[in-house]
């Protein structure tokens, strides 16, 4: 909570491509607590459930606000197949959260009290580029590590040309 910053320039340690997911709701009527509650608490929820297996694949995440009734999770993925494998699994929280989404739905009683989003990215390697200036590992550096910027190169454009050797495997294969 009180992490010390790194001083100087450091960037992320990511190799390969990143994976990000932002995943929120919206509060539409604030008198409607029962239908927006549990949607905040299920966001809660799963992300404990990933806290604790580290194998699920999520690497990291930033709670953020946009406004009162904005609320979203920035997350970092280990593969697109983990987020996806979690996303599905059955067994797990987000399955069943949706399932009775969706129930409600085809009951007629969603009544638009409290919206949900998402937006996932997949960044090939060479097209994301991180500097962090005095600050303690944040975002995509606290999920992959901290390295010194100059590690990539001093330029811009050295750091976007930096080549892993983990991207021509992303595409095919699961990373473990």
């Amino acid at each position: 909570m009180f992490a010390k910053p790194i001083l100087g320039r450091t960037t992320a340690a990511v190799e390969g491509d990143a994976v990000v997911l932002l995943i929120g709701m919206r509060i539409n009527h604030f008198w409607a607590v029962h239908q927006w509650f549990p949607v905040a608490l299920s966001m809660f929820r799963q992300l404990n459930e990933l806290a604790r297996d580290g194998s699920r694949g999520l690497l990291g995440r930033v709670l953020l606000t946009a406004s009162p009734r904005t609320y979203y999770v920035v997350q970092y993925w280990e593969s697109k197949e983990k987020l996806y494998a979690y996303a599905h699994a059955p067994e797990l929280l987000h399955h069943r959260a949706w399932a009775i989404l969706n129930g409600k739905e085809r009951k007629g009683k969603m009544r638009g009290h409290v919206g949900l989003w998402h937006e996932a990215y997949i960044v090939p390697e060479g097209s994301y580029e991180c500097i962090y200036a005095d600050m303690p590992p944040f975002g995509l550096a606290a999920a992959t590590g901290v390295l010194p910027l100059e590690s990539r190169g001093r330029r811009a454009a050295d750091r976007l040309a930096h080549r892993s050797g983990k991207a021509a495997n992303t595409a095919s294969a699961p990373r473990s």
